[in-house]
């Protein structure tokens, strides 16, 4: 309660309570964070958490569901503010430079697969592609082959040099850990290590279908290409490798590890 001053024919409040205590209180009350501002807070913790988890690659959608499997769930709008708050971003994308050599006269097959990326199963269809990483001894060369259905790479083989042997141990890698039934359709660009001799009849002797890209047509091989952006963004353009050892370590760490065990992929959201 207030004090009070009395005078002949007024009463004039003071400034100050006359119950220190109780006005404290009410101070502390009027100035507690709201349950919603507390439970904003522990939910920043767990964002976090889960933003270095993920290596910082997950946007808001990706980000809710592995939330979700860890007992948090959230709304996405509010996740969206509360990682605007916190000023978290992803990896930004950096665009992989194309390794295909198609102008030779070694003997190309049709496009079986003709951009249709839906197999309903394992093992129905891979798609393979090479590609470089600068190193300061030089460049590295990795193949790799994805399964389109799992979006696992089921093979992949790195080295100092371009050649249809990289390749081939790439396809070898596949074959051997997945063992494939008959049919699976193999799709390739028209690069000279894919219609090479040797490649063809590991892919006949497997029992594979050969399918290749369209000359010039990059969407032919989007799964492939879609994975060397994803390697690029998330992992590799963070790294200035002094040696090819060293970006030999990270890339199978990353396969390995991260991509084929921890990562989410879009379609299998959605399933």
């Amino acid at each position: 309660m207030f004090g009070y001053l009395v005078y002949p024919g007024a009463v004039i409040t003071t400034g100050y309570s006359m119950n220190p205590q109780r006005s404290g209180y009410y101070d502390r009350v009027q100035h507690a964070p709201s349950d919603r501002k507390q439970s904003d807070e522990r939910l920043k913790l767990e964002i976090k958490v889960a933003h270095i988890r993920t290596r910082e690659t997950y946007g808001t959608r990706r980000l809710q569901t592995e939330l979700e499997d860890n007992g948090i769930i959230v709304g996405r709008d509010r996740l969206a503010r509360l990682r605007k708050e916190l000023r978290l971003h992803c990896k930004q994308k950096r665009k992989f430079r194309a390794t295909t050599n198609s102008d030779h006269n070694l003997p190309v097959t049709p496009n079986l697969l003709n951009q249709n990326f839906t197999p309903t199963a394992p093992n129905q269809v891979w798609v393979a592609d090479i590609t470089y990483v600068a190193t300061r001894e030089g460049w590295l060369y990795l193949a790799g082959v994805k399964d389109v259905y799992t979006c696992e790479i089921v093979g992949y083989a790195m080295g100092e040099r371009m050649t249809k042997e990289l390749t081939g141990k790439a396809l070898f890698m596949a074959l051997r850990s997945q063992r494939p039934p008959a049919g699976l359709i193999h799709h390739t660009d028209r690069g000279s290590q894919y219609c090479a001799y040797d490649y063809r009849v590991i892919q006949e002797q497997s029992g594979l279908k050969t399918s290749m890209s369209r000359k010039g047509n990059c969407y032919d091989n989007a799964p492939m290409e879609s994975f060397w952006g994803t390697l690029k963004n998330e992992s590799l353009s963070h790294y200035r490798f002094k040696s090819r050892d060293e970006a030999i370590s990270v890339i199978r760490e990353y396969i390995e590890i991260f991509y084929n065990r921890q990562r989410r992929h879009y379609h299998q959201m959605a399933a």
